[in-house]
C-alpha cells in the first residue's frame, strides 16, 4: 500500500499515513489516525478537501464536467431511459429489464397512496405556508405511520422502505401544493406513470378532464433524472449525518429536505426565475452584467458557476438541449427566454465569466422549463425533492451497510476565550 510522510516543521517529527485509491478519481489520504498519532486535527471549512465516506453510487469529475450514476453517464440515462429506470439503477445497482421495470413501476403506483390520517396534518397549516415547510413536516410524519422502518435489517426491508418513500413523496408534494392554494386534494391514479401521475395530482379537479401532454411528461421526467443523485452535497451529507445517529430513515430524509431548501442549494432555480423577472427585458441585461462584475456590488448573477463543476455542468448541457428542442411545444415564456439567452450569450463569451469558469448550471435552465410547465416558483424546490428522494434513500441504505460507519462528529478549531472566572 502506498503511503505519504508528513513532517512537522516545528520539531521535525514525521508521521506516515496510508494512501487509498478509488476506482476512479483522486487518491485520498487516510487520516483516521491523525489525532492519535499527532494530537492534531485537520482544518477544512466546508469539507472541500475531505472525503466523509466511501461510496459506489455516484462519480463526479468537476474538471471534465462528468457525472455518472453507478457508472452510467448522466447523458445516456437522461436521454435514453426514464426516471424510474434511474431509480431502479440507484437502488438495485443495475438497470432493469422490461419485466423488472414493469413490476417496479406497478409497485410504485400502488404505494403512492398515503394514510388518510396524514391528510389532517396539511389542514393544520395556513394557506400561506411554503410548500417546503409542509413537505418536510409531512415526510417526518411518515415515520409515525411507518415506525417499523426504524429497526430494519434485511435487504428486503430496505427495499420496501425505499419504494414506499419514493412512491409517496410525489403525493405529499402535490398535497403540499394544493393545500397552499386551498383547493381539493386529488388521489393518485395508478393508471398513470410516475411523472404523469404527479402532474395529474397537481392539476386535476374533480369531475374534470385533465390534459397532460407527452412533451410535458418528457421534460419533467428528464429533470427528475438529472436531480436524482449528486454525491455528497449539503443535503445528502445531512441525510447521512442524521442517519449515522440511527434515526428513522424518514427523519433523515426530512432533514435533507430542510437542507435542500436553502437558496444556495435546491432553492437556486427559484432565485434564477425571480432574477430573470426582475431584469425584465433584454435591454437591461448589460446593466445587470455590469453589476455582477463590480466587486463592490452585492448583486450576484444566479444560475452560474458551481461548487464542484469547473467546466460546463453536464446536467445543464442536457437541459439546454431539451429547452432548445421543446421551447415552442412547451410554450416557454418568450420574454424570459430572451433575457436568459442574452445572459447566457454574454457569460459564454465574456472573459470575466470564462476566466472564473462561471458556466450556466442546471438551475439556469430548469427554472425556465418548470415555468413553462406552469409550476409556480414556490414549488421548484419541491420538484428537486421528488427527483432527489431516491438518491437520499440510496445513500441511507449504503451508509447502513457500511461497516466503517460512525456517527458524524466533525472537530473544530476553537477560537474563544481560554478561561474565565466568575
Amino acid at each position: 500500500m502506498a503511503t505519504i510522510t508528513i513532517t512537522d516543521n516545528r520539531d521535525g517529527k514525521q508521521y506516515e499515513f496510508d494512501i487509498l485509491s478509488p476506482t476512479v478519481g483522486p487518491d485520498v489520504i487516510d487520516i483516521r489516525s491523525l489525532y492519535q498519532k499527532t494530537g492534531m486535527f485537520t482544518y477544512d471549512p466546508g469539507f472541500t478537501s475531505t472525503a466523509s465516506c466511501s461510496s459506489s453510487i455516484t462519480y463526479i469529475d468537476g474538471e471534465k464536467g462528468e457525472l455518472r450514476y453507478r457508472g452510467y453517464d448522466i447523458s445516456d440515462l437522461a436521454t435514453k431511459r426514464t426516471y424510474l429506470d434511474t431509480c431502479y439503477l440507484l437502488l438495485m445497482d443495475k438497470l432493469p429489464s422490461k419485466t423488472e421495470l414493469a413490476a417496479f413501476d406497478m409497485e410504485i403506483r400502488k404505494r403512492s397512496f398515503v394514510h388518510e390520517g396524514l391528510k389532517n396534518l396539511f389542514y393544520a397549516f395556513p394557506d400561506s405556508a411554503h410548500p417546503m415547510a409542509m413537505m418536510s413536516s409531512a415526510v417526518s410524519a411518515l415515520s409515525a405511520f411507518h415506525y417499523e422502518h426504524l429497526d430494519i435489517k434485511e435487504e428486503e426491508e430496505f427495499q420496501i422502505m425505499a419504494r414506499r418513500i419514493l412512491a409517496k413523496i410525489p403525493t405529499l408534494a402535490a398535497l403540499s401544493y394544493r393545500r397552499s392554494l386551498g383547493i381539493p386534494f386529488i388521489y393518485p391514479d395508478i393508471e398513470r406513470s410516475f411523472t404523469e401521475n404527479f402532474l395529474y395530482m397537481m392539476r386535476a379537479y374533480p369531475s374534470a378532464e385533465t390534459l397532460i401532454r407527452d412533451v410535458e411528461i418528457k421534460a419533467l421526467d428528464t429533470i427528475f433524472t438529472l436531480h436524482a443523485e449528486h454525491e455528497q452535497n449539503a443535503s445528502t451529507s445531512t441525510v447521512r449525518g442524521v442517519a449515522s445517529t440511527g434515526a428513522h430513515p424518514y427523519a433523515a430524509i426530512s432533514a435533507g429536505i430542510n437542507a435542500l431548501w436553502g437558496r444556495a442549494h435546491g432553492g437556486a432555480n427559484e432565485s434564477v426565475i425571480a432574477q430573470l423577472e426582475m431584469i425584465g427585458t433584454v435591454d437591461k441585461v448589460d446593466e445587470f452584467i455590469k453589476k455582477a462584475k463590480d466587486p463592490d456590488d452585492d448583486f450576484r448573477l444566479m444560475g452560474f458557476g458551481h461548487r464542484v463543476y469547473k467546466n460546463f455542468d453536464p446536467r445543464a448541457k442536457i437541459l439546454k438541449q431539451l429547452l432548445d428542442e421543446l421551447k415552442e411545444d412547451l410554450g416557454v415564456d418568450s420574454e424570459l427566454l430572451e433575457v436568459a439567452m442574452r445572459i447566457e450569450e454574454v457569460a459564454l463569451t465574456d472573459e470575466y465569466f470564462i476566466k472564473r469558469k462561471l458556466y450556466p448550471n442546471i438551475d439556469f435552465y430548469s427554472g425556465l422549463i418548470l415555468t413553462a410547465l406552469k409550476i409556480p416558483k414556490s414549488l421548484f424546490t419541491i420538484i428537486f425533492v421528488i427527483g432527489r428522494s431516491v438518491g437520499w434513500i440510496t445513500q441511507w441504505i449504503e451508509l447502513r451497510h457500511d461497516k466503517e460507519m460512525k456517527i458524524a462528529r466533525p472537530r473544530q478549531r476553537y477560537t474563544g476565550p481560554v478561561s474565565k472566572k466568575i
